[in-house]
């Protein structure tokens, strides 16, 4: 599946590069590379699943259009492939998304409908309601077999800008939602890499995936968990279809602070020069603060998203030493 989404997407994802920079290898204390997903189409890996998703829908059912629910960036990416298949698009997103995401989401011609997150209405419900009531088929954002195919052609393309760099063994540090870019990556680095070990990275108090690995089941995320800055990857649990893929594949989770996702946003910025959103930030952030990320001689970190609103990126550059 990962395969054939990978060549569906042919000519219509980005191959994004994989990056170094010496300044960040001494940060870390060892060679690190980055693949910045950032790059992508609508600024997040997204895209890649929404479109294996969508173009693998049989014809009428596709022209009918498509539903999603999303804090920002499944949302953009649903809502440009299903303007690439000249579809309507419907997405449910949370009243507190941040401004860029839900503006963006807006002028790629979906429907936007919001939700009252803080509130607490429930986005699945909404989804399911109004999926019915038009007769839209729902992507959902990672426990899709489609989505997470797409999201696993990030790993064939690592497995081969790896080799190009003379790497075979490696940790693949991932930032961890739901778990749809790990899964499919750990699936994608099973079959074409198989030295290479995905390790979820998420924030500090949201580690639902590092503790459900650690417990041998899914853990939900505890009442009354802080407020974080990664709203991109803020999910209470992993999914059912996600889990028992990192549960076989992966190896021991990760948490980052909030700070250090912002430290790690001013570092990508001054030495790779990409932009990218705290949430997309957290694997990058492990890679170069927390020494127990990897054992070996080199560590990959995805960047998996840079939507992030201007002054949020300036509080980051600002509070890390860069002029601005």
């Amino acid at each position: 599946m990962i395969e054939d989404a990978a060549a569906r997407l042919k000519g219509k994802a980005r191959r994004t590069p994989l990056l170094s920079s010496p300044f960040l290898d001494e940060i870390a204390g060892r060679r690190v590379l980055v693949k910045p997903e950032c790059l992508q189409h609508t600024g997040s890996f997204k895209f890649r699943g929404a479109h294996a998703a969508i173009s693998a829908l049989p014809a009428e059912m596709r022209a009918k259009g498509v539903l999603a629910y999303s804090s920002g960036n499944h949302a953009q990416g649903v809502a440009l492939a299903a303007r690439m298949h000249g579809i309507p698009a419907v997405i449910v997103m949370p009243n507190d998304a941040p401004a860029i995401k839900l503006a963006n989401t807006r002028a790629l011609g979906a429907e936007v409908v919001e939700y009252d997150r803080p509130g607490g209405e429930d986005r699945e419900a909404i989804g399911e309601r109004l999926a019915a009531e038009r007769g839209l088929t729902l992507i959902r954002p990672y426990d899709e077999p489609q989505v997470i195919a797409g999201q696993g052609t990030v790993g064939l393309e690592i497995a081969e800008q790896a080799a190009e760099c003379g790497v075979s063994e490696a940790e693949v540090l991932v930032p961890c939602g739901g778990g749809g870019l790990s899964a499919g990556i750990a699936l994608a680095l099973e079959a074409r890499a198989p030295a290479m070990r995905v390790r979820p990275v998420e924030p500090a108090g949201w580690d639902d995936t590092r503790r459900s690995l650690e417990a041998g089941r899914i853990e939900p995320v505890p009442p009354g968990a802080p407020v974080s800055l990664c709203d991109a990857i803020v999910t209470p649990a992993p999914g059912r279809l996600t889990f028992p893929i990192l549960k076989r594949l992966a190896g021991p989770g990760l948490a980052v602070t909030d700070e250090d996702a912002l430290r790690a946003m001013a570092a990508a910025f001054a030495r790779l020069k990409i932009v990218a959103e705290p949430g997309g930030a957290v694997a990058l952030a492990a890679a170069l603060f927390r020494p127990e990320a990897a054992s070996g001689e080199t560590v990959i970190a995805v960047v998996s998203g840079g939507n992030v609103d201007a002054a949020l990126f300036i509080r980051a550059l600002e509070r890390h030493g860069s002029r601005v």
